[in-house]
């Protein structure tokens, strides 16, 4: 008989292959998201001219997926790998990286309550820069009417803003058919339309204010979205806690894991040398050395 004794000691099976468990769904879906990122660059050109990456004045939505994604893919992999082969490093590793993740998430919960004047501030530049950027690329301008549509509002803090815009300003000099317009997705829906016009939002800017109304969404955004945050506070207050809990709960488990292993290791106790199994040859060398 051969093989290593331990001092009442064992790994929880239920810990590690639930950890594993939720880790490689974790890991997939990590994967996944990148591939939908390259994709999406792939079929914009974006990988065979790398350098066009930092071309675009506002933000890539594509970004989001790889951001998402490649942290999505670090943790499950730390994880998923960390618990299958007991490995303390990578489960260190995971603990650590997700402690940091609840530190930046509840860090800018505490500054976006602190300063809210300058968030909002940030938010307008930040939306404002988009509007510039919004005929650039086909995904911004998606996600910019999907925003407007979802939220039933126009520009950062009204119409106006879309002057920002090279091809909707309203100066002397600019030819476009949009002109003085807004993109469809300022425009107020009507129930009977099953086809969306895109052109609803041409020439409105050069009506009044009064009439503007009748045709589109005049409220801006950043308004909107405050005025959605104080109607879903609970929601999104229930959210954010259900998801630092989770983290916290796999920290916990995985520490716990750690400290299984450790506890193993450290209890390990080699066996007697009767017990040991040694090749011939060096069985005399052995038994000379011990007596």
């Amino acid at each position: 008989m051969s093989g290593n004794h331990y001092k009442g000691h064992e790994v929880s099976c239920c810990i590690k292959y639930f950890i594993f468990g939720f880790n490689i769904l974790f890991w997939l879906l990590g994967m996944a998201l990148v591939g939908i990122g390259l994709w999406a660059w792939s079929e914009k050109g974006v990988l065979s001219n790398i350098s066009s990456i930092t071309d675009l004045g506002g933000l890539d939505p594509v970004w989001l997926f790889m951001v998402v994604g490649g942290v999505m893919f670090i943790l499950g992999f730390a994880g998923c790998i960390g618990a299958l082969r007991e490995n303390t490093f990578l489960l260190k590793f995971f603990s650590v990286f997700l402690g940091i993740i609840f530190f930046l998430e509840l860090t800018t919960g505490v500054l976006a309550f602190v300063f809210k004047d300058w968030i909002k501030d940030q938010l307008n530049l930040f939306i404002n820069n988009n509007i510039r950027a919004y005929r650039d690329d086909i995904d911004l301008q998606n996600l910019i009417d999907f925003t407007q549509e979802y939220w039933e509002c126009c520009g950062a803090f009204g119409a106006d803003d879309w002057n920002l815009n090279i091809y909707f300003n309203c100066t002397d000099g600019n030819p476009s058919r949009e002109k003085c317009g807004v993109p469809f997705s300022c425009c107020t829906k009507d129930p009977a339309e099953d086809v969306i016009n895109t052109q609803c939002g041409y020439d409105i800017r050069a009506k009044s204010d009064s009439e503007q109304k009748d045709y589109i969404n005049v409220k801006g955004c950043v308004p909107q979205f405050e005025k959605w945050l104080q109607d879903n506070l609970t929601l999104v207050a229930g959210i954010f806690i259900g998801v630092a809990l989770l983290q916290i709960f796999g920290i916990c488990l995985a520490q716990n894991l750690v400290s299984d292993i450790e506890a193993v290791r450290a209890s390990w106790v080699p066996p007697p040398l009767s017990m040991r199994r040694l090749p011939p040859h060096s069985s005399k060398k052995a038994s000379a050395y011990y007596s």
